[in-house]
């Protein structure tokens, strides 16, 4: 059964959106975000101060992808007000490993007594922090931030081996401010 659907989201002060076809534009305190969507049969106004995000005989697929493009559009609104936080842990059994930052990739060495350097890429509008044993990736783009902060745990991902015995490797321990 199709039906008209709507769905609404406050744009808080401070923050300023422009709408221009697929495409959202939002400016904050923190900076701006841009992003393309494919609307299909959705369609997007802002108005005054709220984002109407609106579809004539929507089916499931509409609801679904209205309620995916709101959760990206509030996350893009948090994201200019505040940063995402994200914060790893080094944790290391018996080789000590050690973590620089070179242009837009860290270099781990000394992971698990590896003589080759595992690499892992920093993405751009990502901020990596290190601080002892704690790594902190901060943007104001939680997509980005979340992708770097993976990307540090893959690259320390141990494969053929027991992970009950062998525990080292960066791990997640805070994910955009919700401890783990």
């Amino acid at each position: 059964m199709k039906k008209a659907l709507i769905q609404k989201i406050e744009i808080p002060e401070g923050v300023e959106a422009n709408i221009d076809g697929n495409q959202i534009i939002i400016k904050g305190t923190q900076g701006e975000l841009i992003r393309k969507f494919v609307l299909g049969r959705l369609n997007l106004k802002k108005d005054k101060s709220e984002i109407i995000i609106k579809c004539e005989k929507a089916t499931k697929r509409e609801k679904k992808t209205m309620n995916t493009i709101a959760s990206h559009i509030k996350n893009m609104i948090n994201g200019v007000q505040k940063e995402f936080e994200y914060q790893l842990k080094v944790c290391f059994n018996h080789f000590p490993m050690t973590i620089e930052i070179k242009n837009n990739e860290a270099i781990i060495k000394n992971f698990l007594g590896e003589k080759v350097p595992r690499k892992v890429k920093i993405l751009d509008k990502t901020e990596v922090k290190i601080d002892k044993d704690v790594i902190t990736v901060t943007s104001i783009d939680k997509e980005l931030a979340g992708q770097t902060a993976a990307n540090f745990e893959k690259a320390t991902k141990i494969r053929m081996k027991d992970r009950r015995v062998f525990q080292d490797g960066i791990f997640l321990i805070s994910k955009a401010g919700k401890e783990i």
